[in-house]
Formats: structure tokens, C-alpha cells, sequence
């Protein structure tokens, strides 16, 4: 009979990665729209820092993540007087790590999509009296819908599959901050050999779905 001990990293590691995935869709796909119709000074200044995550070290953005929310960083001593609580080694460390680690992939999908469209359809709009909320909402999302589908579903993968930055940030508290790379890591330094496959093949069970589903929608 499987135990609290294999079901709690997966769970907490779906809801750690769901949550993630709704932040960056919403985030991601609002800057990427933004950045595909926008020119200022800085420009690719600001968008190589949104993708900096993508070639930094995941133990490096942990590090960074630690000194921006610790108790002493700026953004930790903002949360510590509203909250009476550091965000450190608590589940919403896990979620900040994975937004971190997957918001590049979520912006790249949806700016190469929006910069995919053919801007004469919302010009065209624009000369009929849609505003750009009108335009982003009714033509653009939709003419993207692919490109965001395939990017929430890199950025599932990626948030679900996030080691590094969670290990450092959030810890690897058992049925608080556990995610499943980080129980594998424990199992396998422990000698629990069987315990750590199971966990391994739950990982590539989810993500081959995951994968498997978005190549059915390129059909």
C-alpha cells in the first residue's frame, strides 16, 4: 500500500507547479504581447533579464531568491512586517522558485507567436474602433492560442521539474516544501532505491503525458 510518504512530493509538486503555471500564463503572456508591439529605449536590455533564468545555474537563482525574500532582503522584510512570517522554507518559496525557472519559457512561447501574427489583422481592427485590449483579448490570444498552449505546457514541465533554486529556497521539509526532484534526491542519498525509481517514474509518466498531449494538439 502506497503511503503519505511517495503521495505527498507528488501532490505538493502538481499544486506547486499548477499554481506556477497560472501566474506566468497570465504574466508571461501580458509581457510577451507587450514586448511584440513595443519599441523603447532598453528594450533588449529588459528582455534579456526576463530570459536570464533560462542560462543561469538553478543554484544561482536560489542563492538570488534567497537574498531578494530572506528575512534580511528587501522584498522578505516587506513580507515579514505584513505577515509576521518569512516566505522562506514554506510552500509559496517552492511556487516563487518555479515561476522564476519557467516564466522564460512561457514569454518566449507566446512573443514568438504574437510576433507570428500578421499585423495588417489588427490594424485592421484598430481603423474599425477596437481598442488594444479589445485586440489583445479577441485576435491576438486567439490567433496565438497554440504558441500559449505550447508554453504553459514547457512551463508546467519546467516548474514541475525544478530542483536547484527549490532545494535552496524553499528546503526539503517532508509534506511541506518536498517536491519530487527534491525527494528523489534525499531517497537516492539515503539508499532507498525502490522509493526513488517510484518517484522517477511518476516524474516521467506526468511529463511524457503532458508532452504526448501538446504534440496531439499540433495535429
Amino acid at each position: 500500500m502506497l503511503t503519505n510518504q511517495f503521495w505527498d512530493p507528488i501532490q505538493l509538486s502538481l499544486i506547486v507547479a499548477t499554481i506556477a503555471v497560472l501566474i506566468v500564463t497570465v504574466s508571461g503572456t501580458s509581457t510577451a504581447w507587450f514586448m511584440a508591439n513595443r519599441h523603447f529605449t532598453g528594450k533588449t536590455t529588459l528582455e534579456t533579464l526576463l530570459l536570464l533564468p533560462i542560462v543561469l545555474p538553478p543554484t544561482v537563482i536560489g542563492f538570488l531568491l534567497v537574498i531578494i525574500f530572506g528575512r534580511n532582503g528587501p522584498v522578505g522584510q516587506l513580507i515579514d512586517s505584513l505577515f509576521n512570517q518569512s516566505v522562506l522554507f514554506t510552500i509559496w518559496a517552492a511556487i516563487i522558485a518555479a515561476v522564476v525557472v519557467s516564466f522564460p519559457l512561457m514569454y518566449q512561447s507566446a512573443k514568438t507567436g504574437f510576433q507570428s501574427i500578421d499585423k495588417g489583422i489588427e490594424d485592421a481592427a484598430r481603423v474599425d474602433g477596437a481598442n488594444e485590449r479589445e485586440i489583445f483579448r479577441y485576435i491576438s490570444i486567439p490567433l496565438c492560442f497554440k504558441p500559449i498552449i505550447a508554453g504553459i505546457t514547457l512551463s508546467f514541465a519546467r516548474a514541475l521539474g525544478e530542483f536547484g533554486a527549490t532545494i535552496m529556497f524553499a528546503g526539503n521539509i517532508p509534506g511541506k516544501t518536498q517536491t519530487i526532484p527534491t525527494a528523489i534526491y534525499v531517497a537516492f542519498e539515503s539508499n532507498q532505491t525502490t522509493l526513488a525509481w517510484a518517484w522517477v517514474i511518476s516524474i516521467i509518466i506526468i511529463s511524457y503525458l503532458m508532452l504526448f498531449v501538446l504534440k496531439k494538439s499540433d495535429r
